[in-house]
């Protein structure tokens, strides 16, 4: 079993049992099926395993007068920047009857939040160029996060210019950006986006041009038109939620912040690593998880199903039970070797630097509005991170799903 949320691991993810406030929106649409009973049964299995799981604690002694960072959110020069982490499944995983009509509702709420930025989990491609540099210490670290090879080599040729060159073409075209900009404005700000590997920033120019706009010129290819077409329908959150909610809104791009480099500096898993990891996720607890995160994205079949299966990812729940079946089986577990205080350490290092790439795009947005769509096994551990820093509040999504 593999889940998009793990170290090294790029299938989709398999989440979370749906909480008791979204059993009408989801289970009940089989009532009087068969699977009613079988999911009953799984359900009273989850909490139970749950329930022993997440009531292990450990005490830690920590000095009264201990700086801690959270107590130091006053005085503050304007607003707290507001920080909304959207925990999500990955769409990829859901069932190819999957019509991507029914993420409307979905996009209404959060195109009513008003968010300034949306930050996406995904490389920037200089993280990619560094992948590929690094690929002696691990050849694989690049492959299926970043743009493929031939499609980069063809935006390259069409454009010109390396991956360097075109990051900064994008900048400075951006700082001179005019108010009304023309659809060949547009088409060389996507080209400029596909040369740096910003494929999701890519598809929000072509998404804010007519469609009678959307043809070879300025450099995009035919070859390059048919790829911007594709991923207009791409099942991919990044391309189905972030980049048309940011063409409605009016913004010229998306926020990368994922980062993969620890994969290079870790040494990469063995047969026998990979074999301790299949065991700890091979549990009854494990399994019950993957089937209700596979029977909610079945049932996501119209706007209003869509949207509590975004609520079941996004409950305080989630996190425990992410952390149960997963990163605490690991740090628990005694192989020999120790692998999995190994992958935990990598999934949390993983996340500070998301983290810090999330503040880094906030901090140049002081007191405004930041909307960060992730894998929902990085929510937890999101908010909390993100919760450190002096001048942010993080905000629930909980209430624009209901």
């Amino acid at each position: 079993m593999c889940a998009g949320h793990r170290a090294g691991c790029r299938a989709p993810e398999l989440e979370a049992t749906p909480p008791a406030s979204i059993q009408a929106g989801v289970v009940d649409v089989r009532r009087g099926s068969e699977r009613e009973m079988e999911i009953a049964m799984i359900r009273a299995l989850v909490t139970a395993v749950f329930g022993v799981l997440v009531s292990v604690s450990v005490s830690v002694s920590v000095s009264a007068d201990a700086f801690d960072p959270r107590q130091h959110r006053t005085p503050l020069a304007g607003a707290p920047t507001e920080v909304m982490v959207l925990g999500t499944p990955h769409l990829s995983g859901l069932p190819a009857t999957f019509n991507s009509a029914t993420l409307s509702l979905l996009l209404d709420r959060l195109a009513g939040w008003q968010p300034n930025r949306i930050l996406i989990e995904s490389l920037s491609e200089r993280q990619c160029d560094m992948l590929r540099r690094y690929a002696a210490m691990n050849p694989t670290a690049a492959d299926g996060v970043c743009m493929d090879p031939a499609t980069a080599k063809a935006t390259a040729a069409a454009s010109g210019l390396d991956v360097p060159a075109a990051t900064a073409a994008i900048d400075r075209t951006l700082s001179q950006w005019p108010a009304n900009p023309s659809a060949r404005d547009r088409r060389q700000l996507a080209l400029l986006f596909l040369t740096a590997g910003e494929r999701a920033s890519a598809l929000v120019q072509w998404l804010r041009l007519p469609p009678a706009e959307r043809h070879a010129a300025d450099g995009l290819t035919p070859e390059l038109v048919q790829y911007l077409d594709a991923t207009i329908t791409r099942k991919n959150e990044n391309y189905l939620v972030a980049a048309p909610l940011a063409a409605r809104l009016g913004h010229e791009r998306l926020w990368p912040i994922d980062d993969h480099s620890v994969n290079t500096v870790v040494e990469i898993p063995t047969p026998d690593d990979i074999k301790v990891m299949r065991r700890l996720w091979d549990t009854p607890a494990a399994k019950a998880r993957a089937a209700f995160g596979s029977d909610i994205m079945k049932a996501a079949t119209t706007p209003a199903t869509t949207l509590a299966m975004m609520r079941a990812y996004n409950e305080p729940a989630e996190a425990q039970r992410a952390f149960a079946t997963d990163f605490g089986a690991a740090m628990a577990d005694n192989s020999p070797g120790l692998f999995g205080r190994h992958y935990l350490g990598r999934w949390e290092t993983r996340n500070l630097r998301m983290a810090a790439n999330i503040r880094e795009v906030s901090a140049a947005i002081p007191g405004q509005r930041l909307l960060v769509l992730t894998g929902a096994s990085h929510k937890g551990y999101l908010d909390a991170y993100l919760n450190m820093m002096h001048d942010v509040q993080v905000i629930d999504p909980l209430p624009l799903l209901k």
